[in-house]
């Protein structure tokens, strides 16, 4: 029977009046892959740096393996964090980014260099060890930034937006790799989202957001069949309707 990786129950944030988080709860088996997915500005990012440690929340608790870890810096969460921008040091190789990580982590300098070499080799970044981050593509600094988080060997890996600056095909094959990445290590893992066709592709369960509440938290099929309310159906099913629709005009146009 799956157990829970993490529990949250009621968080709420705000900043100023703004009550960007209002009584969140909600829970993550071990290895789930759960999208966190709704517009900008609905609590998303907020929620998971609160989980991360980067922000205290007004009010709630965060489980996680059984015990709360509400108050505990960072560094003892045993999470791991993709960042939308990436956050690379810019005067550091490809192989010093990630190296740098296990440093800090274990002082080994030459287990912190095999490990950052068959980790970026598993991303695909074999032959770019010794490039600087601006000397690649999108793709590749967000694959670096990848392996840089699984250095740190985390019991949860959460992804801000990872690629929303990616083009199409870039982002079809980081999909793919990153879900790949989650069957080899058993990783369980919050993605945020605004994009609907990428949180039904890759997700276990998809948690809808608006406003800092949750709207509904269901598989990608039942959101589908049983959608909660109006906003469900219109943030979600609607818009997923309308890609499928503008795919089936393509490829009429193309025949």
């Amino acid at each position: 029977m799956p157990k829970n990786k993490l529990v949250v129950e009621n968080l709420s944030k705000q900043f100023g009046s703004n009550e960007v988080l209002q009584d969140i709860s909600f829970s993550v088996e071990d290895g789930e892959f759960l999208s966190i997915l709704g517009p900008s500005g609905c609590g998303k990012t907020t929620l998971l740096r609160i989980l991360l440690g980067l922000e205290e929340a007004e009010s709630g608790r965060i489980i996680k393996d059984g015990r709360e870890i509400t108050h505990l810096p960072p560094s003892q969460r045993k999470m791991g964090m993709v960042f939308q921008n990436y956050a690379l040091f810019e005067n550091m190789t490809v192989l010093g980014n990630v190296e740098y990580a296990l440093k800090i982590q274990n002082g080994d300098r030459e287990l912190a260099r095999q490990t950052a070499r068959r980790l970026l080799e598993r991303v695909g970044l074999t032959g770019h060890l010794n490039k600087k981050p601006h000397t690649l593509s999108g793709g590749q600094q967000q694959r670096v930034a990848l392996a840089r988080t699984l250095a740190m060997n985390p019991d949860i890996i959460l992804l801000d937006e990872p690629m929303s600056a990616l083009d199409v095909e870039t982002r079809l094959a980081l999909r793919a790799e990153i879900l790949s990445i989650q069957e080899e290590f058993g990783s369980t893992i919050l993605y945020i989202t605004h994009d609907q066709e990428e949180a039904f592709a890759m997700s276990d369960r998809i948690m809808v957001m608006d406003q800092g509440v949750i709207q509904q938290i269901d598989t990608p099929r039942r959101l589908m069949d049983h959608p909660a309310n109006d906003y469900i159906r219109h943030f979600v099913i609607r818009n997923i309707q309308l890609k499928i629709d503008s795919l089936i005009r393509f490829a009429r146009e193309e025949q």
